[in-house]
């Protein structure tokens, strides 16, 4: 009965604690599209650090990013009124990071250039270069060229230009060469690193950066290494407010055990 009574406190401390890692270190994002294939599929749940940025890491080539919609890469998404309760019920799994808001418009691609860099494609071999170089990019869809679509832009500084791993299937920085910047997107939109995929069980991997951009001799990764953070917000609000609990509980029970002493014989 005394754990039920505590039962609110820690309801209340594990989604405050949630929301605090949701917001600064660690998001869960869900994967509606194939744009990233086979690397990510349809379905899966990534998480995203989101803590480094702010100590100025910044993103990095070959690292997968999620990043606010530059505005047109996404169609407006329609909104449906859900029955009563279960608009509360999906505003609470909102709140707490186990669902996507509907306002939600990111999307998630590969860093191929940094500011500064030169991205061409295609090579006289067909593959995509950064400042002359070629790269051997593994993590392409199969049967996917490296590019359809020809292109070579130099990217601003404090911008990216960003690609998906299914080529065939990948509205990215290529696709909106037309605006300004170029197709590039502004570090500043970047919301986190997506180091892991998370869910389903049977396709969790780590999500690190390739050797493609490791070995490149003519250009260098900026930046540090992104932070792994463990699990979901929810879990971890939920692993932080156990201990909150305990120790109230202990502290509350320290009277009632200097009550019982002072009625035992002799004291």
């Amino acid at each position: 009965m005394s754990l039920l009574r505590e039962l609110p406190l820690l309801i209340v401390v594990a989604v405050i604690l949630a929301l605090v890692i949701k917001t600064f270190f660690v998001q869960a994002f869900f994967i509606p599209s194939g744009s990233m294939q086979t690397t990510i599929g349809i379905g899966d749940r990534v998480l995203v650090d989101k803590f480094t940025p702010w100590f100025g890491a910044k993103p990095k080539r070959g690292e997968v990013v999620v990043f606010k919609d530059p505005g047109g890469w996404l169609s407006q998404k329609h909104k449906s009124e859900p029955p009563p309760g279960v608009k509360q019920l999906k505003q609470a799994m909102v709140f707490v990071g186990l669902l996507p808001s509907d306002d939600e418009q990111d999307l998630i691609k590969r860093v191929i250039g940094v500011g500064g860099d030169t991205v061409a494609c295609c090579d006289a071999t067909g593959r995509v270069t950064v400042n002359g170089v070629p790269l051997d990019e593994p993590y392409v869809y199969p049967g996917d060229a490296p590019s359809n679509l020809p292109f070579s832009v130099k990217v601003p500084p404090g911008r990216l230009w960003v690609m998906g791993d299914h080529r065939g299937d990948s509205s990215d920085s290529r696709a909106h060469q037309d605006r300004p910047y170029q197709g590039t997107i502004s570090e500043g939109d970047v919301i986190g690193r997506a180091f892991t995929v998370a869910w389903p069980v049977s396709r969790w991997r780590g999500l690190p950066v390739p050797k493609t951009f490791e070995g490149a001799g003519k250009f260098t990764n900026p930046g540090n290494t992104a932070a792994v953070l463990p699990t979901l917000p929810v879990v971890m609000g939920v692993a932080g407010a156990v201990p909150v609990v305990l120790v109230r509980r202990r502290v509350r029970s320290r009277p009632r055990d200097r009550d019982f002493q002072a009625r035992l014989p002799g004291t």
